[in-house]
């Protein structure tokens, strides 16, 4: 098999985001989310109502890729054992032997993850952060690349269960699932009316456009991308004011800064450049920090959100050349 190149692997993905249209209208910011993620070896959160279209772009995703892909559905039963695996007692051989849980895949999509309780949603996060999972003393490495999806409905729907502040760290971005534009509406339908069933991609024309080798070949491209030292003051700027805001009782960390480092990269090399802009850190900020502050209680009461305070950083601070 041919070693795919830079160029090559950059296709394959711009491919990747085409194909995974043909089953999910009208959702391009989330789609080249979850492209930007995966350069970025990072995990994505996916919030929005029931009926976007959540569960299915993920689905997508991994019929696209060549990758192992499973899936666990979060419930307010669902034990951490029942995401990481555990140990089982074998009678005939007397011993106890490890039997992967679901974790142990390229790809999880974890639906739903706030319906389950804290102690579970937090079964991941030596998953997401080392990429291992410790059972009975014993670290075992999952397998590479690994990228946990997740799902969650808005915080006020009934039975959901706020993510902690160190889970949602561990999510390299936060995206929004809006509802469609009207005229997006109209194409879901048209395409329901010409027999699309969400339940068969196969059916609907999706197949393997990228490999585990053109990501591989991507992620070197982009840690070659050029950062300048004004990017990167331009990046810390940011995450320093979010920090001074009135409107906020935590702001961005160092580790956010780092995460708006990478996913800029990712997203300039994407669209075809070797080196970082203002531009791009201004694209990928939202969906990098929005999960990563904390708003104070009288902010919220007043209608302020975390989009709106990130917004106001950036029309305030200058630009560099």
């Amino acid at each position: 098999m041919t070693t795919p190149t830079a160029d090559s692997a950059r296709a394959s993905l711009e491919e990747l985001r085409t194909e995974i249209a043909k089953a999910v209208v009208g959702q391009d910011p989330a789609v080249t989310g979850l492209v930007v993620a995966l350069l970025c070896r990072g995990h994505v959160l996916l919030e929005g109502v029931p009926g976007v279209a959540k569960t299915l772009l993920v689905r997508a995703l991994s019929t696209a890729l060549e990758l192992d892909t499973k899936r666990v559905q979060f419930t307010p039963d669902l034990m951490p054992s029942d995401v990481t695996g555990s140990l089982v007692y074998d009678t005939r051989s007397a011993e106890f032997s490890f039997q992967p849980g679901p974790v142990f895949t390229n790809l999880l999509l974890a639906d739903e993850i706030n319906r389950t309780p804290p102690k579970t949603q937090a079964s991941l996060l030596e998953a997401m952060e080392e990429r291992q999972v410790t059972v009975d003393g014993t670290p075992r490495p999952l397998p590479e690349p690994f990228l946990v999806a997740a799902t969650q409905n808005p915080m006020e729907y009934e039975g959901t269960y706020p993510l902690p502040e160190a889970q949602l760290d561990r999510f390299l971005l936060k995206l929004t699932v809006s509802l469609p534009a009207r005229q997006d509406e109209i194409d879901i339908l048209t395409r329901h009316a010409a027999g699309f069933s969400p339940r068969d991609l196969n059916a609907a024309g999706l197949r393997p456009v990228a490999s585990a080798a053109d990501l591989e070949a991507a992620r070197d491209a982009v840690a070659k991308t050029a950062v300048s030292p004004e990017v990167t003051g331009y990046i810390v700027d940011i995450c320093r004011a979010t920090r001074e805001s009135p409107s906020l009782s935590l702001g961005v960390s160092p580790r956010g800064a780092t995460a708006l480092l990478a996913t800029s990269r990712a997203w300039a090399w994407l669209t075809g450049r070797d080196y970082v802009t203002p531009d791009d850190v201004k694209a990928l900020a939202l969906p990098t920090l929005r999960h990563r502050v904390h708003l104070r209680p009288e902010a919220e009461m007043e209608g302020v959100t975390a989009d709106s305070v990130i917004n106001a950083v950036l029309a305030h601070l200058p630009v560099p050349r």
